[in-house]
């Protein structure tokens, strides 16, 4: 059973910083890809970044490129969403997922076989 649990979320001001982790247990293949997500109320879940595992490759949504970042610790498993110059839009619930069958750098949510239960992110203005 693939486990993922995200942490770091919680209240921070516009314009402020956060980093969300992302930490993978009960897995044993080498080669996935880890993408995070976002899910705002009455809203479709946004892809945000996806980074294969393997070779540290990553494709960043166009709403996020310039402000966020992702990265992975293998050592750890464990993947992380650096999240600069947050804005009140960015306020959601942030999902990571890891892409088993087949992976590459999709910003597909339907693409994910196996997701955490979330992380709430909540921006002041």
């Amino acid at each position: 059973q693939v486990q993922l649990v995200e942490s770091g979320g919680g209240l921070v001001q516009s314009g402020g910083s956060l980093r969300l982790s992302c930490k993978i247990s009960g897995f044993i293949s080498d080669d996935y890809v880890i993408g995070w997500f976002r899910q705002a109320p009455g809203k479709e879940r946004e892809g945000l970044a996806c980074v294969w595992r393997g070779d540290g490759r990553t494709r960043l949504g166009d709403s996020v490129k310039g402000r966020f970042s992702i990265s992975r610790d293998n050592a750890k498993n464990m993947a992380f969403l650096q999240a600069d110059d947050v804005r009140v839009e960015d306020s959601a619930v942030y999902y990571c997922a890891v892409m088993r069958i087949t992976p590459w750098l999709s910003l597909k949510h339907t693409d994910y076989e196996d997701w955490g239960h979330g992380t709430q992110v909540t921006v002041a203005s």
